[in-house]
């Protein structure tokens, strides 16, 4: 599929920069070059399409549904898919998430959204697919919408609304249901003109996220040695994913900034479900969205909601590397 990419880039770095073809800095160049590309190019096609969807399929609308419908456990299958298409990062998904809980939406239905939301979205998508394959992407995020639908049941099985901030506490208590928003009637055509934009704005707001990962990515993948990572997180360790995923909890970037270092990681040898099982707990956990939480839950249950979901995490860890 992008042959012609790959053409362009060994043109580019081998002839036009006459940098020597198998040297460190040549095969780093070269990597910078033909991901960056290829990624924002699959990043548009992808971002117009879920754009279309968001159209059609607007927040307050579904938050309403949500909130006023008993879906005898679907909903968290819904609230989850809701996640994946919206283009949130971990700290951004809060806000949001604030928007549900005023919304009376159910505590454990409102996680399975939060959950997803960093860790499946178009970004994700359209790089997953550039650097690992249809079938890798489709897993990622089939696991991804899973995880936030098992997390969410258990995080609402466990009745944790005594442990929202007394502010939310008393939203919840006076909560009036809103009445459906009326939903204005455009065409297809007259909806693309803002659809094109939000796609831009969002290549926008991640490109320099990107540019760094990549860069970050590209530097690894010409002077680090292939089995430089294998001696240290290899599959024969038991304990490799639950360490990457303690590891990645205090960090914080989204999808665009820490998969291009994923790649360069399964590259050099670590087996692909402790890349993304640290891949996950990057985006969708971290030090500053627990502190945006904070806004609206005690430590406690803050502390419980990392828990269960690096459990989650750790846990996909396990499977990836059994599958793929």
């Amino acid at each position: 599929m992008f042959d012609w990419l790959q053409n362009l880039s060994d043109w580019l770095i081998y002839s036009v920069f006459n940098i020597a073809q198998g040297t460190k800095l040549g095969d780093a160049l070269n990597f910078f070059v033909y991901d960056t590309i290829k990624i924002l190019i699959l990043l548009f096609i992808i971002t117009t399409v879920m754009g279309v969807v968001n159209s059609y399929f607007p927040v307050d609308k579904i938050r309403n549904y949500l909130s006023r419908n008993k879906l005898f456990g679907l909903e968290y299958l819904f609230a989850s898919t809701f996640g994946a298409i919206t283009p949130f990062c971990s700290c951004s998904s809060v806000p949001l998430f604030i928007g549900f809980v005023k919304g009376g939406i159910p505590l454990g239905v409102t996680f399975a959204f939060l959950i997803t939301s960093p860790l499946v979205n178009e970004v994700a998508i359209a790089m997953f697919i550039g650097m690992f394959g249809l079938k890798a992407t489709l897993i990622y995020v089939s696991s991804g919408i899973l995880l936030g639908m098992i997390g969410g049941f258990i995080l609402g099985k466990l009745k944790l609304e005594k442990h929202l901030s007394p502010w939310v506490q008393g939203v919840l208590a006076n909560a009036e249901k809103e009445g459906d928003l009326e939903e204005e009637k455009l065409t297809f055509s007259k909806r693309l003109p803002s659809i094109f934009r939000e796609a831009f704005l969002i290549i926008k707001g991640v490109f320099w996220y990107i540019i760094i990962g990549i860069g970050i990515g590209a530097m690894m993948h010409g002077f680090i040695p292939t089995g430089f990572f294998e001696a240290y997180i290899s599959k024969e360790n038991p304990f490799a994913v639950p360490i990457v995923v303690i590891l990645g909890v205090p960090m914080y970037s989204n999808a665009a900034g820490v998969l291009p270092i994923i790649q360069v990681f399964v590259q050099k040898g670590i087996p692909i479900g402790t890349a993304i099982a640290f891949m996950m707990a990057v985006v969708g956990l971290s030090i500053p969205e627990a502190t945006m939480l904070k806004k609206v839950m005690t430590w406690k249950l803050i502390a419980i909601f990392f828990g269960v979901v690096a459990t989650c995490i750790i846990i996909s860890g396990y499977v990836f590397n059994l599958i793929l």
